[in-house]
């Protein structure tokens, strides 16, 4: 027979856990081999707790492949404990966003989220460049030209000028994740040298752009954004932190417009 050994009950105190200034949640692409890479980099600091949930996806990227994650976005995001008390929470997918509907987006995470503020990349990027002040803009992205057009002309509708856009023409997300930091320096440092842009949009949060950014802006003399970048900020200020990063571009030392 088992004898069950004497064991003593321990004391304890409790406290808020992980998280006490900001708890922020991410849904990220389950093909996504960049996002929480960078974002350790820029959400790192005392007191903030960042969560992750991944989504289906398929990895050729086109108009109808990214509508599909619309399916199965209300169970990611309820895959993010709302006991946690999120402050802001971001669906990480800037075509995806674009495909279908920043609207739609809010909507689905705010139901399962009621409490928390939504954001995604495009949304981001939007914050980011009103805050900054930049309305006439090359964007870059690796995106077959269809998925391209559309996020220009969703752009164009908020009001953006979209001057040069520049495409590494790629479907396939996993070959995305492939392209060299320095390739993307050599594109920003291409498309974005135009007097007729003011600053630079670097779209998908595959793409390792992080590493460039404070090079390129010191090249170009301009803003330079990414999706992981804005979306990291925007999230970052939507849950109340004004900190700064250090190399982390102009952004990261800016703060959010009272509208938004």
């Amino acid at each position: 027979m088992n004898v069950v050994p004497d064991i003593q009950t321990l004391g304890f105190t409790a406290d808020g856990g992980l998280g006490a200034r900001a708890r922020i949640g991410l849904i990220v692409l389950q093909s996504d081999q960049t996002l929480e890479h960078e974002f350790a980099t820029l959400l790192r600091r005392k007191d903030v707790a960042v969560y992750h949930a991944r989504i289906p996806n398929e990895m050729e990227v086109t108009c109808g492949t990214l509508r599909k994650m619309e399916a199965d976005l209300p169970a990611a995001a309820e895959l993010l404990p709302p006991a946690f008390e999120f402050g802001a929470i971001g669906y990480c997918c800037t075509s995806g966003a674009t495909m279908i509907g920043e609207a739609r987006v809010d909507s689905i995470l705010s139901k399962a989220h009621p409490k928390a503020k939504i954001t995604n990349p495009l949304t981001a990027c939007k914050a980011a460049l009103q805050a900054l002040k930049v309305k006439k803009i090359a964007l870059i992205t690796p995106y077959a030209p269809e998925v391209t057009t559309e996020m220009r002309d969703n752009l164009a509708a908020a009001g953006f000028e979209v001057n040069a856009i520049g495409t590494f023409n790629q479907s396939d997300d996993f070959k995305v994740a492939r392209i060299s930091s320095d390739s993307i320096l050599a594109a920003v440092k291409e498309v974005g040298r135009r007097d007729d842009c003011d600053g630079v949009f670097v779209s998908c949060t595959s793409l390792r752009a992080l590493p460039i950014i404070a090079e390129a802006e010191e090249a170009l003399g301009k803003p330079v954004l990414s999706s992981n970048q804005v979306t990291a900020w925007h999230l970052a200020r939507l849950a109340g932190l004004r900190d700064s990063v250090a190399g982390a571009g102009m952004l990261f030392h800016t703060q959010l417009k009272p509208q938004d």
